[in-house]
């Protein structure tokens, strides 16, 4: 029996923790302290394809999380309140940029079958689709109909419980002891460290310096019976404006920011609740600040390029690590955790289309290890 320890029971954790206790011989333990982590304050859109990012690994990684979460979806019996194949729209203001974006669209179809079909819409489409819009502020979008949302806090709770595997709420640490590696003191044949923005931490006990910092990340939740929102509405990705997401009847939500420099506060801003209504105001009929009922804050893991990366700590074969994730988290996540299982499973899995070494993000390195 293969005893393995998951630090982090956010969206790479908790998946990791599904794959592996599909294999008998594993008995999975995760370490789970949930207060600040950003998979459960995060509610996520499924649909990078239109994404501008040059960064080819984060395209195929984040491209490959989209194949896999519709067999994730059925393996790990996940219902519509964490995952819903809702479609996404993106916006534009002007035909010259709308045009541009459709080109993308078709061209990225080519190799991202997921996406299924892509629709242009007019302005008379989306105000008869999508009525709680103002009329008339787009120059049209582009459908994109295999888009999703996904609810953090659903999914790795309902991962997690299909998983059945030993949860232990409570604060991890992690050293050496000669040639084990103990986890509150208990020694475990592998190791995850799926941390998020908390792993430097955990990484400087075993001798390195992670250049990983912490961004804050808020949005807000509205509901009112005025608002004219059901739970099938596609995902709304407007030009210039935060992200829109119809979760229910009469209910949305609008985020999520990008806060450098806070480290891990958790303390919801007027400012930015602020921001994020008048933001929604922009493009939204009669949205007032009695419609918001609550404010989501978490903690997310950067690095300096943007990118996530995950793979073998060096010179320590048994321990795992995944963090930088990003505001991409819930697209990218699950198919970094079934990399790694599958890599500690015993499969010959190349994890170099996806991911720049561990060591392009350590700035020093214990040479004693």
């Amino acid at each position: 029996m293969t005893k393995i320890a998951i630090i982090g029971g956010g969206i790479v954790g908790a998946t990791a923790a599904f794959y592996l206790v599909q294999t008998k011989d594993n008995q999975v333990t995760v370490f789970d302290e949930p207060h600040g982590q950003a998979t459960r304050a995060a509610a996520g859109i499924i649909s990078p394809w239109l994404s501008k990012r040059r960064n080819q690994k984060w395209y195929r990684l984040a491209n490959a999380g989209t194949q896999l979460y519709p067999q994730l979806v059925i393996d790990a019996q996940l219902d519509q309140r964490a995952y819903h194949e809702v479609g996404t729209l993106i916006t534009r203001k002007t035909d010259v940029k709308l045009d541009e974006l459709w080109q993308l669209a078709q061209a990225r179809l080519q190799s991202a079958p997921q996406m299924k079909n892509i629709v242009r819409w007019s302005p008379q489409k989306i105000n008869a689709e999508l009525p709680f819009f103002k009329p008339d502020i787009f120059a049209g979008g582009v459908f994109v109909t295999g888009g999703a949302r996904v609810d953090g806090k659903q999914l790795v709770n309902q991962l997690l419980r299909h998983a059945n595997v030993q949860l232990v709420k409570q604060h991890a640490q992690i050293k050496r002891q000669q040639t084990q590696i103990l986890v509150n003191q208990q020694p475990f044949d592998q190791i995850i460290i799926a941390g998020g923005a908390r792993a430097p931490e955990l990484v400087q006990q075993l001798g390195f310096n992670l250049l990983v910092r912490p961004q804050k990340g808020q949005l807000i939740e509205l509901a009112d019976n005025d608002l004219a929102i059901t739970g099938n509405m596609p995902v709304v990705m407007p030009e210039g404006e935060r992200d829109i997401i119809p979760v229910g009847k009469h209910q949305l939500m609008i985020g999520a920011t990008h806060e450098n420099d806070q480290g891990f506060d958790l303390t919801a801003s007027t400012q930015v609740i602020n921001d994020l209504l008048k933001s929604g105001q922009s493009v939204i009929t009669g949205l007032t600040e009695s419609m918001i009922t609550n404010v989501r804050v978490g903690t997310r893991a950067y690095t300096d390029d943007f990118a996530p990366f995950f793979g073998q700590l060096p010179a320590l074969k048994n321990v795992w690590i995944a963090s930088g994730l990003g505001s991409s988290g819930l697209t990218t996540g699950p198919i970094i955790a079934k990399l790694m299982a599958q890599s500690i499973n015993g499969e010959n899995v190349d994890l170099t289309p996806f991911t720049l070494p561990v060591t392009n993000y350590l700035s020093s390195i214990d040479r004693k290890a």
